[in-house]
């Protein structure tokens, strides 16, 4: 179009009027886009500083992610906590209850009034006392005794040992029954000779119940703390945790599992069905060691869920830092803009019209033909 000539008025005028509507092609954009800086060419240093920092943004939004679970998972092991820490409880109130009930044991020995025994008997008694304190005591029978049963029950209660800790009876067909006094227990440990069998102890029932009670709590214990779980990862099965922080991996923190399970915390299952207050006594002290270390578990977990939580508030806070500096330098002011184009749009106008204008002059050569 070079060989077109314009009039120096009518090419300042087109001119005006390309650079107007290059303007309005900006300006539209910008209101499309919401951005004033729309990639490198608008601004390179604005264009990739907000990429950088959009990018960071980004990295540390999946990081929340995994801080969320992070404390889902702390959440879980600790409501597991509570839980157990309520059966332990419980465990503990059931031993208590067996504790108040008397111990009792009751033995039924068969002498053989009407055939005396051919050789000496003898039966070998286990004495414990409240404490926990064992004695051993053995009873001797004569074979050549005239009444053997009785032979028997004189021997028993000539010694101090069985006869503070049980009382004898004896009937006319050779039974000779012992029962033990309140706060002892008794137990066969040997015996020798022709009676009928070995002495056989008739046991406190309640306490036994109450013993089978406490090992189906400490079962009901076990399963609570596999089921503790949050996505294949259960703090309470001594699996450990570890969160990250930042997107270099350079900030991060390690919870430590623990075994939670009544192995874990100490607890045994009831021994010789709690006939005695030692064995009762014995459970009672592993479940306060139990309940301590259970408070101990719940302290370390509820200062890891803090840790993590605060970490999940700064990162969240930190990416809306980000994401604004990367706004403040793209972003476009639609007031702004909006005013820009309503100006252009009356510039645009303004220039048509001077160019037409311009453009008479030329036009009057026209009527000298």
């Amino acid at each position: 179009m070079s060989d077109i000539s314009l009039t120096a008025s009518m090419r300042t005028n087109l001119l005006s009027l390309q650079n107007t509507q290059s303007l309005m092609d900006q300006t539209q954009e910008r209101l499309s886009t919401g951005l004033k800086v729309n990639s490198a060419i608008d601004n390179a240093s604005s264009y990739y500083t907000a990429q950088s920092l959009n990018n960071r943004a980004s990295d540390l939004n999946s990081l929340l992610d995994s801080m969320g679970q992070g404390v889902q998972t702390i959440k879980a092991a600790n409501e597991g906590i509570e839980a157990i820490t309520k059966f332990v409880e419980q465990a503990k109130a059931t031993a208590n209850s067996a504790r108040d009930e008397a111990m009792a044991s009751e033995f039924t020995i068969n002498l053989g009034i009407k055939n005396k025994p051919s050789a000496d008997s003898s039966v070998t008694f286990r004495v414990v006392d409240e404490s926990g304190q064992a004695t051993d005591v053995e009873v001797k029978v004569v074979a050549a005794s005239t009444n053997d049963g009785a032979a028997a029950q004189k021997v028993f209660t000539d010694k101090t040992e069985l006869t503070n800790a049980a009382e004898v009876s004896f009937d006319a067909d050779g039974n000779l029954t012992i029962k033990a006094k309140e706060g002892y227990s008794l137990a066969v440990t040997a015996g020798t000779g022709d009676y009928e069998a070995a002495a056989t102890a008739v046991k406190n029932t309640t306490r036994e119940k109450y013993a089978a009670q406490f090992d189906s709590i400490m079962s009901q214990i076990d399963k609570l703390a596999k089921d503790s779980g949050y996505k294949g990862i259960n703090l309470l099965q001594s699996n450990d945790l570890k969160v990250v922080f930042n997107e270099s991996r350079t900030s991060d923190i390690d919870i430590k599992g623990e075994d939670a399970s009544s192995k874990g915390l100490g607890l045994s299952a009831a021994t010789n069905g709690w006939q005695t207050n030692a064995d009762i006594d014995a459970a009672i002290e592993e479940v306060d060691a139990a309940i301590s270390k259970l408070r101990i578990m719940s302290s370390d977990f509820g200062n890891y869920y803090s840790i993590v939580q605060n970490r999940q508030d700064f990162t969240s806070n930190l990416v809306n830092v980000l994401t604004e500096g990367a706004d403040n330098l793209t972003l476009a002011d639609m007031n702004e803009e909006s005013a820009n184009m309503l100006a252009l749009q009356t510039r645009q106008q303004l220039a048509i019209n001077s160019l037409s204008l311009a453009s008479q002059a030329a036009q009057s050569v026209l009527k000298l033909f």
